[in-house]
């Protein structure tokens, strides 16, 4: 079978009635799931848009502490790596693909925990304490503008409780794996709550160093902790305050000459990340129709990553026979970055809207983020090259949202997004840019109630993402031969993207509350979409990173969610998703003719044909459940100067939970089958060894994941 071929219907019936879900879990039919990411908090059920919705025992039945590791439930959602953790997503085949000198204020998907934007900080989108997390696919511009333009990952954690809570967790696993945390929760006054919830994640990676001869060079060691205060001093008002302070000391050494995880380096890279978030609230019940709410945000980030340029130490050339010897550089990217928001906004209306009724909202947003960027590459082939630059960039907007229900089935909502960018780019080497742009969001939905409880709804979105400037390119465009520059001259910026996202989509109940069901279908037309793409200017000895958006682009796809209950103690569920892609007329330089070629009607890079879950969940007694699962996908594109392509993958999980009223263990598998596979890629001329066809283009994979596996366990105070 065709890696980007479906699994056969037989093999899916077969998965999905012995496999299992980790969000069946904890998630009953019949539950109400309430979608956070919306002005006034809908239900799943009765949001007119394809949402998934991923509970926090979702997270501790596969012992995922990172939300990469959970992703793979949601249909059409991907992820790149290219550093220790997956930082940028992809959904329905939009989304940045990795960071170098590029500052990546709004990646196409959004990630925020708690209403606080981590953009390219995504390290700390862990996921201890979490309640739950959300996926929005499609464009979500009248409530986030830029930062969701192609869809959203919100993460929820738990709220203070209003009685005293206290746990611990401690957890083992292999290759070094080890946590530990504690939350502490409850009332700190008649009218003050808080929560406080701190763990620690060690482990020392799944590659092998045999330069260094070290196995944890590609280590996890993050610190995470969260503060909550809710303060409500009467019953028409509410303040809250939310903490997140995140520290990773990651390595980063992953890259194989051989495509195993035994790597060669001998400087080893990094990925290290310390964020400090604060973000406070309140919520005013002015009267009985209107609630005015207000939001500040604050993060400061120091981001440092680097990584060995040629992947080997001098003793494997006498090992083996090098052409031209080695390259002793470690290219490394330092930045500081720091970003505030305020927005303040008027909500008219029930939370509920009933025949006849109106619901308002009103909205104004402020953004300003500052990123300083300090570049060193001491070759030892092209010399000792280093820049420094420093980015601003703003976003003032205002929108608003008009819902109306025609009657009790039949209700509609009219979205607009108006926002004002700017930004300001300059470097040490004397390159300044300015600009300013307008950028329109708009959204029109329709959603109607059918007799048997189903909801029908239909959208039409507009959505824009802002251009900037090209780092790579413009600091290192004096340096770039004659042809590089004449082609890059018109790209130094990249232009606005603007989505056009049709959706229909059918939400079900049925048979008394034990199968839920959601179906999608959408068609997206990117104009000037924003492509990450590289040249290779061998000339000047210069890798050139860039976002072209001189091409659009056509996406179009179906998404179905299916759980249901076969007995009290017995769920299963099954997700597919199906997604086409289309690049219109690309102009890149093609490593292979090693000339500037035309892609033409060629699939868009993290687009998978297909993408399905599926899974089984017992409860076996009344302490024990145990669950089965197994995700996969096609293989797909990862780049588009060049054809190569990321093979696809089926991944097995399983757990096995104890628990008592204080007490719980569970015994987890992740990868069960030791699956070989890559989550990201590069593609290049790498290995210098005369017998291996030197500096010949090849794939090159960052694997994930083998097989892992361990046991956590919680104490209730």
């Amino acid at each position: 079978m065709s890696p980007n071929q479906p699994p056969p219907i037989s093999t899916a019936l077969l998965v999905a009635l012995l496999s299992s879900s980790a969000t069946a879990a904890e998630q009953a039919v019949e539950e109400e799931i309430i979608v956070t990411a919306t002005f006034h908090g809908t239900s799943l059920m009765d949001e007119p848009g394809s949402v998934t919705v991923l509970g926090g025992d979702s997270a501790a039945d596969r012992a995922a502490r990172h939300v990469e590791e959970l992703l793979g439930l949601a249909p059409n959602v991907n992820w790149s790596t290219g550093a220790s953790r997956s930082r940028f997503v992809q959904v329905r085949g939009i989304g940045d693909l990795e960071q170098y000198s590029e500052p990546k204020y709004y990646p196409a998907v959004g990630v925020t925990v708690d209403d606080l934007e981590v953009g390219s900080a995504a390290n700390a989108a862990t996921l201890f304490d979490a309640a739950q997390v959300e996926v929005l696919r499609g464009p979500q511009g009248t409530r986030f503008g830029a930062s969701a333009h192609a869809g959203l990952v919100n993460i929820r954690t738990h709220e203070p409780t209003e009685t005293f809570e206290g746990r611990l967790s401690a957890g083992v696993g292999n290759r070094g794996a080890y946590n530990l945390g504690g939350i502490l929760s409850g009332p700190l006054g008649e009218t003050l709550q808080g929560r406080i919830a701190i763990q620690r994640n060690v482990g020392d990676g799944h590659f092998e160093n045999a330069a260094l001869d070290r196995d944890d060079l590609a280590n996890f060691d993050e610190l995470t902790v969260r503060a909550k205060l809710r303060w409500r001093p009467d019953e028409r008002s509410r303040y809250g305050l939310n903490l997140l302070a995140f520290n990773s000391d990651n390595g980063y050494d992953v890259w194989s000459l051989d495509n195993d995880r035994t790597t060669q380096s001998d400087e080893p890279g990094v990925d290290r990340q310390e964020v400090l978030g604060l973000t406070l609230t309140g919520d005013w019940e002015l009267n009985d129709r209107y609630d005015l709410q207000a939001l500040a945000s604050r993060s400061d980030a120091d981001l440092l990553y680097s990584y060995d340029v040629d992947w080997i130490s001098p003793a494997f050339c006498v090992t083996f026979t090098c052409s031209y010897g080695h390259d002793t550089a470690t290219e490394s990217f330092d930045r500081t970055q720091d970003q505030t928001s305020v927005e303040l906004r008027l909500l008219g209306g029930g939370r509920s809207l009933n025949a006849g009724q109106w619901r308002q909202v009103a909205g104004l947003y402020f953004k300003a983020t500052n990123e300083a960027l300090r570049y060193a590459y001491p070759s030892a082939w092209y010399g000792d090259y280093a820049v420094a630059t420093d980015y601003e960039t703003s976003r003032a907007a205002a929108y608003g949202e008009l819902e109306h229900a025609l009657n009790d089935r039949l209700s509609f909502s009219l979205g607009a997004r108006l926002e004002a960018f700017e930004d300001d780019y300059g470097d040490s080497n004397g390159v300044a840019h300015d600009n300013s742009e307008t950028l329109w969001n708009a959204e029109l939905r329709a959603k109607y109630r059918l007799g048997n409880g189903g909801l029908l709804y239909a959208s039409v979105a507009a959505s824009e993402k802002p251009g900037g400037v090209n780092v790579s390119a413009s600091s290192q465009f004096a340096l770039m031969s004659a042809a590089f520059q004449n082609f890059m001259a018109s790209k130094i910026r990249f232009g606005s993207e603007r989505l056009i996202n049709k959706e229909l989509g059918y939400k079900t109940a049925a048979f008394d509350g034990r199968l839920a069901l959601r179906v999608a279908a959408f068609h997206t037309d990117r104009s000037n979409a924003q492509l990450e793409s590289w040249m290779w200017d061998d000339a000047a000895g210069l890798w050139i990173g860039y976002l072209d958006s001189t091409s659009d682009g056509e996406n179009y796809g179906v998404e179905l969610e299916s759980l249901l209950d076969l007995t009290p103690r017995l769920q299963i569920f099954a997700n597919l998703a199906i997604l086409r892609t289309e690049v219109d007329d690309l102009m890149t330089f093609d490593l292979d003719a090693f000339d500037f070629l035309s892609r033409s009607g060629r699939d868009q890079t993290k687009s998978p044909k297909h993408q399905y879950s599926a899974g089984l969940n017992a409860t076996l007694s009344a302490n024990l459940s145990a669950s089965i699962s197994v995700e996969g996908r096609g293989g797909s594109f990862y780049g588009y100067y060049h054809d190569g392509r990321l093979g696809g993958y089926d991944l097995v999980n399983a757990n096995v939970r104890w628990m008592t009223e204080r007490f719980s263990l569970n015994l987890w598998a992740r990868n069960l089958a030791d699956e070989k596979y890559a989550t990201h890629g590069l593609y290049f001329g790498a290995d210098p060894r005369d017998d291996f066809g030197f500096w010949s283009n090849r794939t090159y994979e960052q694997r994930g994941a083998p097989r892992s596996f361990g046991i956590d366990a919680e104490f209730r105070l």
